[in-house]
């Protein structure tokens, strides 16, 4: 199995391949995202020849990092069970709209402030309902001859160049102000995302697609290791494949790009809150540890920290809605 990582030892930071228990470094000048540049028939050839000759490095005496920096996050809304949760929990109403059957939709978050395993993830200001999101994120690779757009299903599936496991940490309280307003989430969402422990490249998977292209791997959440959900990738409403030909449709796919599967079923806490009518399980607080586990890829699990003492709501003001310029108006 290829794994591809990023890590901190010996004061540096290496990206490069995991491989049984040891990490093997990338030749200088290489890193994850020059590998996605690269694609992933010429990063499986390199692979054979870094493991071959790099050094090997123990995993137990490194820091995994995130596994990239990504171009863009694009994060969907693709399990049917936690839209019905979910909704309840955020909107107060029960059932899943028309239009989610109709196409897939997402939203974009930030790329900017992605977390590794291991590291401890702050509570932002102004939240007391903080919450995680289990999913898993394909990673986009270049694939010659192709520039990313408009692809159908087929072209897109070989688009993907490896899947990871993503932790969409959400500000429920904060989110919940915010789509009220029919835009967002904005900062109910963008504090931070967690993405690891490594890739694993698309081709370890190949052979366990249904007929449908989906992928019946098992996701599982805890906290302070009490199981709180589990479920299988295949309950998506649409395989990734499609998800990413979507995506590409009147834009591009450009290597780098993240997109999530969106929270499975029982892979939060807002969703449980939605069907048990009360704030149970309790939101997160500081000290608490949250563990993900996706079956052939791994695991990740992050320490909630301090919440962040800050005002940073800004009221808006009451405009008197003129047409024209006072100075205007009179004359002047």
């Amino acid at each position: 199995m290829v794994k591809i990582a990023r890590w901190n030892y010996d004061g540096g930071t290496q990206s490069g391949f995991v491989v049984g228990g040891n990490c093997y470094a990338l030749p200088a000048g290489r890193t994850v995202n020059s590998l996605l540049e690269a694609g992933l028939a010429e990063t499986l050839a390199l692979a054979g020849k870094s493991i071959g000759s790099a050094a090997p490095v123990p995993l137990a005496d490194v820091q995994l990092i995130a596994p990239l920096a990504p171009a863009t996050i694009r994060d969907f809304v693709a399990f049917e069970e936690h839209v019905e949760g979910v909704r309840k929990s955020i909107d107060g109403v029960a059932g899943v709209v028309p239009e989610w059957y109709e196409a897939p939709t997402f939203y974009f978050t930030n790329p900017h402030t992605v977390t590794g395993t291991g590291e401890v993830v702050g509570i932002p200001a102004g939240c007391d309902d903080l919450d995680f999101e289990t999913e898993v994120a394909a990673v986009v690779g270049r694939v010659p001859g192709s520039d990313g757009r408009n692809l159908t299903a087929a072209e897109a599936h070989q688009h993907i160049f490896g899947y990871t496991v993503l932790n969409d940490w959400s500000a429920r309280d904060l989110q919940r102000r915010e789509m009220k307003v029919s835009l967002g989430p904005c900062k109910g969402k963008d504090f931070a995302n967690t993405l690891g422990p490594w890739i694993v490249t698309a081709d370890e998977f190949e052979d366990l697609h249904d007929a449908e292209g989906f992928l019946p791997i098992s996701m599982a959440v805890e906290v302070n290791g009490e199981a709180i959900g589990q479920d299988l990738l295949s309950n998506m409403g649409w395989p990734f494949a499609e998800l990413v030909a979507y995506a590409s449709q009147d834009s591009v796919m450009k290597p780098g790009d993240v997109l999530g599967s969106g929270t499975c079923g029982s892979g939060c806490l807002a969703e449980l809150w939605g069907r048990n009518g009360s704030k149970t399980p309790p939101p997160l607080k500081t000290g608490d540890v949250v563990r993900m586990t996706v079956e052939g890829i791994g695991r990740i699990e992050n320490t909630v920290g301090e919440r962040r003492d800050a005002v940073t709501r800004i009221p808006a003001r009451t405009r008197p809605r003129n047409r024209v310029a006072a100075a205007a108006a009179s004359g002047a």
